[in-house]
């Protein structure tokens, strides 16, 4: 123990010796690290956005979905008697914080200026306990939607339907058996875009769109699970749990498919077979489509971090070259007096470890500020990239897990860096060492 607190002192004074040096290569880690914590707090930013709000709007963390044929070859996207799959879902899903059950359905949507096709969602914003807490509301109530035949827009949609709050709308839509079937409805709300979700999703009141399907009451479209947050994480054994539960209840489920539920519809229209199968799904299997800008930008944030760190671990081992170079005299002197090879390979260890800690936990200080000023600026960001960040401002988000990778990888990857250079310095022979000049 000693000799190892020998070695840490030794280290510290080589690195206060050298100060020019261990601040230009502790501050180059240092701005590494801050890189690091930026791109895992963008990454980890866009994640939680995207699952508060998508989880939200479309989406719950487990699915109750399904599909009920009335003949082999047309399907619709609902769940029959779905208070009684309701209560089963909620007795076998301990971890459940909430349910929500809503409609599903596509129509058009019809003024007097214009016409679009949409995703028509059913809710009860009365028992909807988030929903409008992700929307911005531009004009009308939100609230209103509580009553028969409402509708919300998002405002790339008013602009081109030409609608205000309070104007009358004409929804479109083939029922189940193949009818045509329409209701006007009264725009109660319009939302702020809110990204890629916005684009083709409108929503009604639940009872609005069982009268355009001509539904019973019992019936809807999906029951929507959300989960306490500390089991968001690893949904696939809950869904396989749950699957189990609902075929031990006598229900048909439908195989694993990761795929959102509308992406499904030509594939189950093909199946031999009529009545209901129950699908369930998670977050993930219903943003499938999404997934892909997270991907990349994970993918993108590994190869900077790569050519950073290959840049950190050249400099480092330059550096100790130098270093050995210019304490050859020294290493003689310490291997003179009794240190054995293993000390002087663990004095540069310590002391490049010791310059790795440092410097990345100024760049994780680094990094948190600027995440914090980022944050507090509220960025604005260009439509594009609202598409896909679920909001218009840019937020990072800066976890303690992240921090304290970062810290232990640019730590140890400057202690691996130094391992060669040290091993090196170790197999000088104390005569040819202390004879050494230069």
């Amino acid at each position: 123990m000693s000799g190892l607190m020998l070695d840490m002192r030794i280290a510290i004074m080589n690195l206060i010796e050298h100060g020019r040096r261990t601040f230009f290569l502790g501050g180059a880690i240092a701005v590494v690290t801050a890189l690091f914590v930026l791109l895992s707090a963008l990454s980890a930013g866009i994640q939680s956005t995207l699952i508060s709000t998508a989880t939200t709007l479309s989406t719950g963390h487990l699915n109750v979905g399904g599909f009920f044929k009335i003949t082999a070859g047309q399907a619709a996207p609902l769940v029959s008697d779905y208070p009684k799959v309701r209560a089963l879902v909620e007795k076998s899903v301990p971890e459940l914080d909430f349910v929500v059950v809503r409609g599903r359905g596509w129509g058009k949507i019809v003024s007097d200026k214009a016409s679009i096709q949409a995703g028509i969602g059913g809710i009860d914003i009365t028992h909807e306990p988030r929903f409008k807490s992700v929307l911005k509301i531009a004009s009308g109530n939100i609230d209103d939607l509580a009553q028969p035949n409402t509708i919300m827009l998002f405002e790339a949609q008013a602009k081109k339907l030409d609608l205000r709050a309070g104007d009358a709308v004409t929804l479109s839509a083939q029922t189940t058996r193949g009818v045509a079937n329409t209701v006007d409805a009264r725009v109660v709300a319009i939302a702020s875009e809110i990204g890629l979700l916005s684009q083709f999703n409108t929503f009604v009141s639940a009872d609005t769109l069982r009268t355009l399907y001509q539904l019973n009451p019992s019936t809807s479209g999906v029951i929507q699970l959300h989960l306490e947050e500390r089991y968001i994480r690893d949904l696939a054994p809950l869904a396989a749990r749950l699957r189990t539960t609902l075929e031990k209840a006598g229900y048909r489920v439908m195989e694993p498919d990761p795929r959102a539920f509308w992406a499904k519809f030509q594939t189950v229209a093909r199946e031999d077979w009529t009545g209901q199968k129950l699908d369930v799904t998670t977050w993930e299997d219903e943003l499938s489509f999404m997934m892909w800008t997270m991907n990349a930008l994970q993918g993108l944030s590994v190869l900077l971090m790569v050519i950073l760190i290959g840049i950190v671990v050249t400099g480092i081992m330059n550096t100790l070259w130098i270093a050995i170079r210019e304490r050859t005299r020294e290493i003689g002197a310490l291997r003179a007096i009794g240190m054995q090879r293993v000390g002087v390979a663990r004095m540069f260890l310590i002391e490049a470890s010791l310059l790795g800690l440092i410097g990345a936990s100024a760049g994780v200080g680094l990094g948190a500020l600027v995440t914090a000023l980022i944050n507090a600026a509220e960025i604005h960001v260009p439509l594009t990239i609202q598409l896909f960040l679920m909001r218009d401002t840019l937020v990072l988000a800066l976890e303690l897990a992240t921090v304290l990778k970062a810290v232990a990888l640019i730590t140890a990857v400057t202690g691996a860096a130094a391992i060669y250079p040290s091993l090196r310095a170790a197999r000088l022979k104390p005569v040819d060492a202390m004879a050494h000049f230069g």
